[in-house]
């Protein structure tokens, strides 16, 4: 796991499973617009969340691309589920911004609900066809942007699944800083 540092807020770059990070208070899930069960990072939280997760979130839809809504995370390991629909790639529009928006969303949420620890997944590289290096350096510049401004939010999490994607954010994190 690589660490950076700035005004006590704490970035951390791993590998692993979204679903299986008990020590954060919030996990991120990259949703649909329409807040039901889809693939990779979605399914498995869903899945691992249980059926109320939907319950709960689904009459908040649609939400729009960079929106993000908090639920409860029920059988998760996690307090809290924060809910963010990344842009489509080259079809959501400006899909920088609005991939941005995402962590800024989250992150502004995290801060309103007293939330300390956050887990974000690679948003928007999957279905939705986000370049990952791409993906790494918005992700990393809007997190890096908005960790100077937090009073509450102490750890922020990238939680990649694989060794590929995992590389990359780190290689963007350490040209970043």
């Amino acid at each position: 796991m690589e660490y950076y540092t700035i005004n006590k807020v704490v970035l951390q770059i791993t590998k692993g499973d979204i679903t299986r990070q008990p020590d954060v208070e919030a996990i991120v899930n990259a949703a649909n617009a329409q807040l039901i069960p889809g693939l990779g990072v979605d399914e498995a939280i869903h899945r691992a969340a249980g059926p109320e997760l939907f319950e709960e979130a689904h009459p908040f839809a649609p939400i729009l691309p960079g929106q993000a809504i908090l639920t409860k995370g029920y059988r998760l390991p996690n307090k809290y589920v924060i809910h963010c629909l990344g842009p489509v790639f080259n079809v959501d529009m400006p899909h920088d911004v609005l991939l941005a928006n995402c962590f800024r969303n989250a992150l502004h949420i995290c801060e309103e609900h007293s939330i300390k620890s956050i887990a974000f997944p690679a948003i928007s590289t999957g279905a939705f066809g986000y370049p990952p290096a791409e993906a790494a350096q918005v992700t990393i510049e809007a997190i890096l942007n908005k960790m100077p401004k937090l009073k509450i939010t102490e750890i922020i999490r990238l939680v990649l699944f694989g060794q590929q994607i995992y590389e990359i954010f780190i290689e963007t994190l350490k040209k970043r800083v």
